[in-house]
């Protein structure tokens, strides 16, 4: 009898308020999906990371015969300078950073360099010689790819030192500022979303302010007169957490596995198994957001 009548409550104060009811849903679903889309933003960040780190080469160009770089005075690298660049990567200071390592010589370089530019008409106007003798290094830990770089940069015989690691730098402050962004909205329709719940439930309790006053009267527990509310903004709070997470899901689905991943043939992308887990968290989080809103709101105006 207890459970019809509350049903039954919730049922009249969803309907006496249907516009309000309907806003809390969609500001809450929106606050939910931000908050998602950080989340999954943050794991991406961290699965490219982790993906493109391990790729990360340190490459030492040795001097040619054109090179202008002050360590190329003398000219081309000679043999001593190379076996120098040798001994510093399996006896020197940065070999145990050192995982391994390969020489590329100006033919070694041309080939790769035809490979990647086949249909180019730039292959017409470079030969062999121009192209500079590297050395091609596998770090052990990446994240050390600035102490191998500086350790031979500026060494005779080395025009310059390319540090793969800068080179995503950019692309991993982008993605943070994604994040972070994502996140920083999410909090903003959250507060929202709180203050739309606790505006519902006030509206509600004034509207059956005359049934709240016969239960009163007739002994109801404060908690079984506060319940109605607390499960109305519950309610719709959990229907947004829902709309959210299957707009994550399908977001995560068709554009970051179907298109993105088609189009630009990336690998760690965030799938929907990454979205899925997300799902309980945004339900989670929907239902403490209106369960506290409404809990606060209806012990500081109820007051029962």
């Amino acid at each position: 009898m207890r459970a019809q009548f509350v049903l039954t409550e919730i049922g009249v104060g969803l309907w006496r308020n249907l516009s309000i009811t309907i806003s809390v849903i969609i500001v809450t679903a929106v606050s939910l999906f931000f908050l998602g889309s950080g989340l999954l933003f943050q794991r991406q960040v961290n699965e490219l990371r982790t993906l493109l780190y391990n790729e990360v080469q340190v490459s030492v160009f040795l001097c040619g015969a054109e090179s202008t770089a002050v360590s190329c005075a003398d000219g081309e690298v000679t043999q001593e300078q190379r076996d120098a660049i040798v001994a510093e990567l399996t006896d020197g200071e940065v070999a145990p950073l050192v995982q391994e390592y390969t020489y590329e010589s100006k033919e070694e370089a041309y080939e790769r360099f035809l490979e990647q530019f086949e249909d180019s008409p730039i292959t017409e106007n470079i030969t062999a010689d121009q192209l500079p003798e590297s050395f091609r290094i596998q770090l052990v830990d990446p994240e050390q790819s600035d102490v191998v770089a500086s350790r031979f940069e500026g060494q005779l015989g080395v025009e310059s030192v390319d540090d793969q690691r800068e080179l995503f730098q950019g692309l991993f402050r982008f993605l943070n500022g994604a994040t972070a962004f994502a996140w920083f909205f999410a909090g903003i329709m959250l507060v929202a979303a709180t203050l739309l719940v606790a505006t519902t439930i006030r509206l509600a309790a004034f509207n059956r302010r005359r049934e709240i006053g016969i239960m009163r009267l007739v002994g109801a527990s404060k908690f079984f007169i506060q319940l109605p509310f607390m499960l109305e903004g519950i309610f719709a709070a959990t229907i947004g957490a829902v709309l959210a997470s299957g707009f994550l899901v399908g977001f995560t689905r068709v554009f970051v596995q179907d298109y993105v991943g088609g189009q630009f043939n990336i690998g760690g992308l965030v799938g929907t198994g990454d979205a899925l887990l997300v799902v309980p968290i945004l339900l989670l989080v929907g239902i403490l957001l209106a369960g506290v809103s409404s809990l606060i709101t209806l012990e500081r105006y109820l007051r029962v």
